[in-house]
């Protein structure tokens, strides 16, 4: 899928299938919002707004308070693609989140998920 295409899909539209994907594998909506809040900096009104907003992935990441500086230690391979070798900005953060997703689908410790 090209990259514009990616980031005008709706966040409102993703979150629902990250959290499915988090519950299927025995993990909560709790936990995926933890991580989504570490990454972006959202508080937890802030994410339930986007949540219930018509924003695209562009303006959900554009919008994001602060994003976490241990995002470079997001590292590893998401979709047969290495994270840390994304060199769009964007697309970058969006991998990184959807490997911490994975992480946490996959039962990692949430110290570790976020690089604690």
């Amino acid at each position: 899928m090209r990259q514009e295409k990616v980031f005008a899909i709706r966040w409102a539209s993703l979150y629902p299938m990250y959290v499915k994907k988090v519950e299927a594998k025995g993990r909560t909506r709790e936990e995926l919002d933890q991580v989504i809040r570490w990454l972006t900096g959202y508080t937890a009104a802030g994410l339930r707004k986007q949540n219930e907003s018509d924003n695209d992935l562009e303006t959900f990441y554009g919008q994001a308070p602060k994003f976490n500086p241990n995002a470079a230690l997001v590292t590893g391979v998401v979709c047969g693609v290495r994270v840390e070798e994304v060199e769009h900005p964007l697309m970058r953060r969006i991998r990184q989140l959807d490997k911490l997703v994975d992480e946490l689908a996959k039962g990692r410790a949430m110290e570790k998920i976020l690089r604690q």
